[in-house]
């Protein structure tokens, strides 16, 4: 089933009409910094219904309906991305943001021309944003062009010391399965944040992939530390641990074998 159909189009309701816009303001900033916390704790179901919130007491708010593509995009699903930033767009034709998310959601599913398209758009609209420049970062790595370096260097510029923008650079470059350089980011950004057990988990997951097992044992063990329901952490432990038992018992048995 769509997700349409739980998502907030605007308009629709006329629940925000019966109120006077003063006493609206207190909801929608709260449901805006709910979405935003739950974006940054990588938890982008949750964010997509906050999101849709928002835009029930203000359809009007284009931050919102760019942070439901968004959130789409994270969670993979890049044609209802595509569909929702068609809709946005139908009121804000010329929303940097939103240009560039629909841009990220176009490259990901495989339509390359149109993704450059809405992020050369997105740059022409003056979106001059740290989000506008990862998204390019995003086309161009789609297309397997070496400009994107640029992009992300231009991203951070734009937000130094900003663990949020370093991250989700970081997570475009291990979607890339470019896990070095995802590393790095997620490095710094564990740094600018050590207190953020989602960076400490991506980096255990970057580790692993580049067969630092050590080292992604810490990272792991530190993400459960710092929050001990995070079964993500939990299942990454076991997976190590039995990736450890299997090795002992090969070591054994070529040590036997020589015997």
């Amino acid at each position: 089933m769509s997700r349409f159909s739980n998502l907030e189009l605007g308009g629709e309701s006329d629940h925000p009409s019966r109120l006077d816009p003063q006493q609206l303001l207190p909801d929608e900033a709260h449901y805006l910094g709910e979405a935003r916390t739950a974006f940054e704790n990588g938890r982008f179901e949750p964010g997509l219904r906050l999101y849709s919130k928002v835009l029930e007491y203000n359809p009007k708010n284009a931050a919102a309906w760019t942070g439901q593509v968004r959130m789409l995009i994270e969670l993979g699903e890049y044609r209802e991305a595509k569909l929702w930033a068609d809709k946005a767009l139908e009121r804000f034709p010329n929303e940097p943001e939103l240009l560039a998310a629909k841009a990220v959601a176009l490259g990901r599913s495989g339509d390359l021309p149109g993704a450059l398209a809405f992020s050369d758009a997105s740059i022409e609209e003056r979106g001059d944003t740290a989000y506008v420049w990862l998204a390019r970062g995003d086309v161009l790595l789609a297309r397997e062009e070496p400009r994107a370096d640029y992009c992300f260097e231009k991203a951070l510029l734009l937000a130094p010391h900003d663990w949020f923008v370093t991250w989700l650079a970081a997570r475009i470059r291990f979607f890339y399965e470019q896990f070095v350089l995802a590393l790095k980011l997620l490095q710094q950004a564990v740094e600018l944040n050590p207190g953020n057990f989602l960076l400490w988990l991506e980096q255990g997951h970057c580790q692993s992939a580049i067969g630092l097992v050590g080292a992604a044992e810490i990272s792991f063990t530190q993400a459960r530390q710092l929050n001990p329901r995070c079964e993500d952490a939990d299942h990454a432990l076991h997976r190590i641990s039995q990736v450890g038992l299997v090795a002992r018992w090969r070591g054994k048995l070529r040590e036997l074998l020589r015997r």
